[in-house]
């Protein structure tokens, strides 16, 4: 739950911290040569580029690549002493939670909110390119990526759009059409379950058991199999869930956590696990 909570609270912030509007305070031609990211997507964005030599510390949730600098720094409640303490030029935050703590000592920020979809996520590394010196790069980063999406859409099945749940968590937050997350399904070939349901607004609605059991998906998508321990067996041992059609025609697709929730160069992986589901109905 509190994943999920996190997880609005960066959305909410997209529509007050536009990417474009969130460069460096007083930016300097000569790239930093000492970076801290303090959000998993970045890091994984930063490393993709090429920048990953310049990245002196990273946050207590990066881990992708497998080389990364990982501390005990935290991106939800910074601890702007020990940033300092590693004499950062430039610091790279998913919210404006720290930044003008940071700018009063005269290290520069750039926030990095969560995407809204594809466009932001290339906004965002092609950013990160042209602030760390890496632009040439960062521009073939994303060209690949379009590459793979397309080639991915192109995959997907003409005729009826099957129904999908995507599964935040074990208490049944989901993701609609509204957020990146249902935006990929929709590019995957599905209709989202979640659309239907009532919402608060946040595009994450909590379904129940009953909406689940009416709306019988054909896919379920376990975004929550790492954190929460969730797989078609656990599914299928909850009350009233064991006649999904998804579940008997083993449609049950347990999706790698991280993959799920950085919405950086591997959102590739993500849809091609969403497009190779529909293709096997």
């Amino acid at each position: 739950m509190q994943r999920i909570a996190r997880l609005i609270a960066l959305v909410a912030l997209v529509a007050v911290v536009p990417v474009t509007a969130a460069a460096p305070a007083g930016a300097k031609a000569k790239a930093p040569e000492a970076i801290i990211s303090l959000s998993p997507t970045a890091t994984e964005m930063l490393f993709a580029i090429g920048a990953g030599d310049q990245v002196v510390a990273v946050d207590d949730q990066s881990d992708f690549p497998a080389d990364v600098p990982t501390t005990d720094l935290s991106g939800y409640t910074p601890n702007i002493e020990s940033i300092a303490g590693f004499e950062p030029d430039l610091v790279v935050v998913p919210d404006d939670t720290a930044v003008d703590q940071l700018e009063d000592l005269g290290i520069d920020t750039l926030v990095l909110p969560a995407a809204t979809d594809l466009g932001d996520t290339y906004a965002q590394i092609k950013r990160l390119g042209k602030v760390t010196g890496h632009l040439k790069a960062a521009k073939k980063v994303v060209a690949g990526m379009k590459a793979d999406i397309a080639d991915l859409v192109d995959q997907v099945p003409d005729g009826d759009r099957p129904t999908a749940y995507y599964e935040l968590d074990d208490t049944y937050f989901s993701a609609d059409s509204s957020t990146f997350i249902g935006k990929l399904l929709k590019l995957g070939g599905y209709d989202n379950i979640a659309d239907e349901a009532e919402s608060d607004g946040s595009g994450y609605p909590q379904l129940s058991v009953e909406f689940l059991v009416d709306s019988d998906p054909s896919t379920v998508f376990l975004a929550d199999s790492e954190c929460c321990g969730q797989d078609a067996e656990t599914l299928a041992a909850r009350p009233g869930l064991s006649g999904l059609q998804a579940i008997a025609n083993d449609q049950v697709v347990e999706l790698s956590d991280d993959v799920a929730s950085r919405w950086g160069p591997r959102v590739v992986d993500l849809l091609q696990a969403i497009v190779k589901a529909r293709s096997q109905l």
